[in-house]
């Protein structure tokens, strides 16, 4: 059973018991955070999917830690300018475990 999931303006394929690395939530390590915006839910009965969610449906995850991505280099040039700058970003994630994706058929 896997449910596509969307936070933080991306969307992400989960299951239960995997670990994965969204944008960064405002919740402290430990807690339960729970997300309704479930775009598609699979399970043995079938495929469900959302016009844009599907009712009814929620997964429960676990935070377990925050922290920084890689860093990434954003280099900006101009030929013949003399214009050159060089940034760098580190994007910031809350790492979640997924509990359960519970599914209300009714």
């Amino acid at each position: 059973m896997y449910a596509i999931i969307e936070t933080g303006g991306k969307q992400y394929r989960v299951s239960e018991g995997s670990v994965c690395k969204v944008e960064k939530l405002p919740s402290e390590p430990g807690t339960e955070v729970v997300f309704e915006k479930v775009l598609a839910v699979r399970s043995d009965e079938g495929t469900q999917v959302g016009f844009p969610y599907v009712s009814g449906a929620k997964v429960v995850g676990k935070v377990l830690s925050h922290g920084k991505g890689k860093k990434i280099v954003v280099f900006k040039f101009k030929p013949k300018k003399n214009y050159r700058k060089k940034q760098g970003h580190r994007q910031p994630f809350t790492q979640v475990i997924i509990e359960k994706i519970e599914v209300n058929t009714g």
